[in-house]
């Protein structure tokens, strides 16, 4: 999502947030017993990404990227030529597991800075030509990223960085844009959607039980 970002040697520590209460565990992903050939394609892919610690565990296991990029292919071939850039991509998406290492690096290294990551979210609203790239730091800090978007295609959508901003209970810090590209959404359900972008990176993320806003 980002090249790089230092963050403030002050802590993340005011004792209560409006934040904290949905953000300071990562999603959990149920896991059927029954054994992953047995399940639906998408149930293939949940589970493989069920224990990977939100992909964490993956940068260090060729094999299971390897497993879990050709459930995501697998899946993606179900409906190859389904529209994902309408309506029903606006929403705020959280993340289960992605490639990304910017924001993998700021999940794993949080607590060097007195704090932890907790929801990493995309919000999208199409009609309004809006992305907010964003990562918690429960209770009270955030970083996101704005971003505008155009649609391009059936799966694919560009975006532009316009701005970003570091965010503590009672202080502020403004950082420069730093980019664009594009992704492409592969597959879109009620529940889930899996993304692939410009630079191969992949990003599978949740339908969240709230709506995040500034």
């Amino acid at each position: 999502m980002a090249k790089s970002l230092s963050l403030p040697s002050r802590p993340f520590n005011s004792p209560s947030s409006s934040i904290g209460t949905h953000l300071s565990q990562p999603p959990k992903i149920s896991c059927s017993s029954i054994s992953i050939q047995s399940q639906s394609p998408k149930d293939q892919l949940l589970a493989l990404i069920s224990d990977q610690e939100r992909g964490l565990k993956t940068q260090k296991s060729p094999q299971k990227l390897a497993s879990i990029v050709k459930s995501i292919d697998a899946l993606a071939s179900l409906a190859p030529n389904s529209v994902t850039t309408d309506d029903s991509l606006s929403a705020t998406w959280r993340l289960l597991w992605t490639t990304e290492k910017e924001q993998l690096f700021i999940i794993e290294k949080a607590h060097l800075f007195g704090t932890q990551a907790g929801d990493v979210l995309q919000v999208i609203d199409v009609k309004k030509k809006s992305l907010n790239n964003v990562i918690t730091f429960p209770p009270d800090g955030v970083f996101f990223v704005r971003s505008s978007i155009e649609v391009a295609s059936s799966q694919r959508v560009n975006f532009r960085f316009t701005s970003a901003v570091l965010r503590g209970k009672n202080w502020e810090i403004p950082l420069p844009p730093f980019g664009q590209g594009w992704f492409e959404t592969v597959y879109l359900d009620d529940d889930i959607r899996v993304v692939k972008d410009i630079r191969d990176d992949y990003l599978i993320v949740e339908r969240a039980p709230y709506t995040w806003k500034e």
